[in-house]
């Protein structure tokens, strides 16, 4: 007799965390690989992070939290919101979560029901259609690009018909584009006249070469804001997030957490406490991921792949090789075997023209991004020169 498979598993994989895996193969295997693959901060949490998980293991019973998270760090989080943006938020709103993945989670159960058709840009981060698809909501991809600074608008909106829910991110993965706060408040008005649930993916704030990015919730209080202690905050491993929840949903997502999740990791909240504090600390973060931008986008124009999205923030250049390959799964499998170098498909990113994109992240030590652009720099001249990649 054969076991059933259930159908909401069936979801493709986070190519991301395959080449992840691949490189940590070939690591293994004795050979030197460069980790341009993974938006992962090459810096350890900062240092009254590490203090604080000290204090806490020597002094604390690290058991469970409320589900929502202690009250200190919610408290901590909403003094943020004052701070950083000018925007009074109820520590009562806010639910801190096991990374922002499990934030996505609960707030797509607790905001639709199975069949709701969600709107998300492409190129976009996979996670958001996977987790839709198995959930059994229908996502429904705007292509977006240079048009459109590859970042949704209401003029592309009103083309896809009728919508429950969307998603934004500015800074945006794999693009690194943001919205600019006028059109964020076009958006937001937008979804509130169209009864569209508006969630705003904020996690790469605090990482921005220009102006700062603005929060959704500057906007009205009917959107969900999520955001991450991973990718500013460089706490990744500590899987720790939070969001900002309306009023409707606020009962729905504390009793989906407290079944799913019981509570967020009692150290990683107890860390948390003093790194919106440490602001010095995590800028200079910032200016390193500045300068490997620079470097890696004079690198990749000067070999001929002038075609890069404008990375305004976050920590990723996406990149079009299409005079090099019809298939960027392929190209990323030779870049590895050849000169050790991971990066992403873009197929991971945009199941419709990813293909002949990919992404490089330039989050770990400037040493390795220099490393990176000098074998690139020596490499993609000579694969030019031969027939195009294909699968």
């Amino acid at each position: 007799m054969t076991l059933r498979v259930s159908r909401r598993g069936l979801v493709p994989p986070f190519i991301a965390m395959d080449m992840l895996s691949a490189a940590n193969a070939r690591e293994a295997a004795g050979d030197r690989v460069i980790h341009l693959e993974v938006g992962q901060p090459g810096t350890p949490a900062p240092q009254a992070v590490l203090a604080a998980a000290r204090a806490a293991l020597a002094e604390n019973r690290i058991g469970y939290t409320d589900a929502a998270g202690i009250a200190p760090l919610r408290q901590a989080i909403a003094a943020h919101y004052r701070a950083q943006y000018g925007v009074a938020v109820d520590p009562a709103e806010i639910a801190v979560t096991t990374g922002s993945s499990a934030a996505f989670q609960l707030a797509f159960l607790a905001a639709f029901e199975p069949g709701d058709r969600v709107a998300l840009a492409a190129p976009g981060y996979p996670a958001y259609r996977n987790i839709l698809s198995a959930l059994g909501l229908e996502t429904v991809l705007i292509e977006v690009g240079e048009n459109a600074h590859y970042q949704p608008n209401p003029d592309l909106l009103a083309d896809a018909g009728d919508l429950d829910g969307l998603i934004v991110a500015s800074p945006a993965n794999p693009t690194g584009t943001m919205i600019a706060p006028a059109d964020l408040a076009r958006l937001c008005d937008y979804c509130r006249e169209r009864g569209i649930r508006l969630i705003s993916d904020e996690i790469y704030h605090g990482i921005t070469y220009g102006a700062p990015a603005q929060t959704a919730r500057a906007f009205g209080g009917e959107g969900i804001v999520v955001n991450s202690f991973s990718k500013y905050y460089s706490m990744t491993g500590w899987r720790l997030g939070w969001m900002i929840a309306p009023p409707d949903l606020a009962r729905s997502i504390e009793c989906l957490a407290q079944n799913f999740y019981i509570s967020p990791p009692a150290l990683s909240q107890l860390a948390a406490l003093p790194v919106f504090q440490c602001r010095a600390e995590l800028d200079g973060h910032v200016a390193r991921y500045r300068r490997n931008r620079d470097l890696l986008t004079a690198t990749l124009s000067a070999a001929g792949l002038a075609r890069i999205a404008p990375a305004e923030g976050a920590f990723y250049l996406y990149v079009e090789v299409a005079a090099l390959t019809d298939d960027s799964a392929v190209f990323c499998r030779r870049m590895l075997e050849e000169i050790g170098i991971a990066a992403t498909p873009g197929r991971d990113f945009d199941p419709l023209h990813g293909d002949r994109w990919l992404r490089f992240s330039y989050a770990g030590p400037s040493d390795d991004i220099a490393d990176a652009a000098s074998r690139l720099s020596e490499w993609l001249p000579r694969t030019g020169q031969g027939p195009k990649a294909k699968a």
